[in-house]
């Protein structure tokens, strides 16, 4: 993911940008860095801040002219040219940072030749530049002509075409004017046909792009960069077009890995932000250590932030959303059970507990699920019995081919308070069962007989390796999880509906607030993950209703 600098005061967007791709979107980030009006001591103070987020990438550019200047100029104690950038990157940290170059298929603007211009090129690269991505073009066969040229220059590292969709007539003509773009003429022709009509115009532009690419791709570019301009649907439409939006990879670890470098070993983690990913990353991003091979001590120092309560918010939509996702009026309880159930079964998207649709391995459970919340048990975290699927299974599998993967069954959630005793009366005909329940307040009930508890809930066997167990219960951790599940009822659902006038608004705060000041959270596992049966455990105490 490619973003721009900002500069000035502005600069630190482009960091907080960068790091929250890589920490919440999972994205390698590459982050522009520019030489105009920044000393020596600012690049270096931005390049340890980069480092410190976690951001391995950089592409060195000389920059604009300053806002208002008709010229670039050099600053004191800065830069002149982008290969002086590459070189001080490079003599200040090493190979720490993948360095990029911005190339000209159509020269630089300010270049007196192309054979100049690549010799420039040629200069960057011999600094530290590990690959090029170029300036937009829409003349394939001139930017194909122009790779021949940098290749006969001695230039051997990937050079990435630069591709820009046309959105709209407008800006596609200011843009190719202000880049001295080469267009070629049957282009042109076709975009004055349609240029009053932006439908016809960003159709067109998403056709051509992948004739673009197709073309590229045939030739043996083996990379390709896009200018999205913050506007991805185009891109969306190529991607697809192109049949790459469907790729998917193996997953190391059944959570999403951040790419943050101090993260880089982590690989155990509570199951109870498993559907909150975002928040979880938030709540430990200062922790001084994270978990390897085992969910260590949580009264260590370095983990003393899960035990603060949770105050920052990741909101799951716009208040709009919201009420079209969860209700406008909210008139009873059973019209909350109905909510958690068109969940499970696909028909709304998301929750307050959870940030995206069910995942694959969820449709197992869905009847049981289903069923669950029409009766009051409303779920929002399970996972179902696995013993040695491959790791390579779509639904279930991770850590790569060759491995096998085991799970115990889990269910997570919440019911009213007079279920929580015959949780505990049936809990004892089910000896693989361990449950804990948790109110608003911390009042607890629970069956696990040794206090505080670890247990793992997955873990895969793989060639090479030692068992990898990244998924566990904690029951300390369960405390500091419940307060920020219950919180959500209110900072995400309750605070849709005013209390008093209309009488509807009122009626669904006081649902949700009975929700909140009542229920129990719960979570259950089953240790039996070879026939243990949790559903069962679930319809024995549903029996117990009447």
């Amino acid at each position: 993911m490619d973003v721009t600098w900002a500069g000035g005061s502005s600069a630190i967007m482009t960091l907080e940008i960068s790091a929250a791709a890589q920490n919440f979107c999972q994205a390698d980030a590459l982050m522009h860095l520019t030489c105009t009006n920044m000393p020596k001591k600012s690049v270096n103070i931005w390049l340890d801040r980069a480092k410190k987020a976690g951001i391995k990438n950089i592409i060195a550019l000389r920059g604009d002219p300053e806002k208002g200047a008709e010229q670039w100029e050099q600053c004191e104690d800065g830069f002149a040219h982008a290969a002086d950038l590459v070189r001080f990157i490079r003599q200040e940290y090493g190979n720490y940072f993948g360095i990029a170059v911005a190339g000209y298929p159509e020269m630089h603007i300010s270049a007196t030749s192309i054979e100049d211009d690549i010799k420039y090129l040629r200069e960057k690269v011999e600094a530290g530049a590990d690959f090029i991505i170029t300036q937009l073009f829409y003349n394939v066969e001139k930017f194909l002509t122009w790779v021949k040229k940098c290749r006969q220059a001695g230039i051997s590292c990937p050079i990435i075409p630069g591709i820009m969709p046309i959105q709209n007539y407008t800006s596609f003509k200011r843009m190719t004017s202000f880049c001295r773009t080469d267009v070629p003429k049957e282009i042109l022709s076709t975009l004055k046909t349609m240029s009053d009509d932006d439908a016809r115009v960003k159709a067109y532009g998403i056709k051509l792009g992948i004739e673009m690419c197709q073309a590229l791709i045939a030739s043996g570019i083996q990379g390709l960069h896009f200018y999205t301009l913050n506007l991805e649907r185009s891109v969306i439409k190529i991607l697809g077009g192109l049949g790459y939006v469907t790729l998917k990879h193996a997953v190391a670890l059944p959570w999403s890995q951040s790419q943050v470098t101090r993260r880089s070993k982590e690989d155990v983690r509570p199951i109870f932000w498993a559907n909150r990913a975002n928040s979880y990353l938030d709540r430990t991003a200062y922790w001084d250590e994270f978990p390897n091979g085992r969910w260590g001590n949580s009264a260590s120092p370095a983990f003393s932030v899960l035990s603060d309560y949770y105050k920052c918010t990741f909101r799951t939509g716009t208040v709009c959303q919201r009420l079209k996702l969860w209700g406008k009026t909210v008139d009873s309880l059973e019209h909350v059970f109905r909510i958690f159930a068109n969940y499970v079964n696909g028909s709304i998207s998301r929750l307050p507990w959870c940030e995206k649709p069910v995942q694959l391995e969820t449709h197992r459970l869905q009847q049981y699920l289903y069923g669950m919340n029409m009766k009051g048990f409303l779920t929002i975290n399970s996972q179902p019995r696995v013993n040695g699927e491959s790791s390579s299974d779509a639904a279930v599998g991770w850590g790569g081919p060759g491995g096998y993967v085991y799970q115990k069954a889990y269910l997570e959630f919440f019911c009213a308070p007079h279920w929580v005793e015959k949780l505990a009366q049936v809990a004892h005909q089910f000896p693989s069962i361990n449950f804990q329940a948790l109110n608003y307040k911390g009042d607890m009930k629970t069956n696990y007989k040794n206090g505080r508890t670890v247990t793992a809930v997955t873990w895969g066997v793989f060639p090479g390796k030692e068992i990898i167990q990244p998924t566990v219960v904690d029951t300390e951790a369960f405390s500091s999880w419940k307060d920020e599940a219950f919180a959500l009822w209110k900072s995400q659902w309750q605070c849709l509906y005013k209390p008093g006038i209309p009488s509807e608004h009122h009626k669904s705060w006081n649902v949700i607030r009975e929700i909140h000041d009542t229920f129990y959270l719960i979570n259950v596992v089953d240790n039996d993950y070879i026939q243990g049966d949790i559903f069962a455990f679930i319809e024995k105490v549903l029996s117990l209703s009447t």
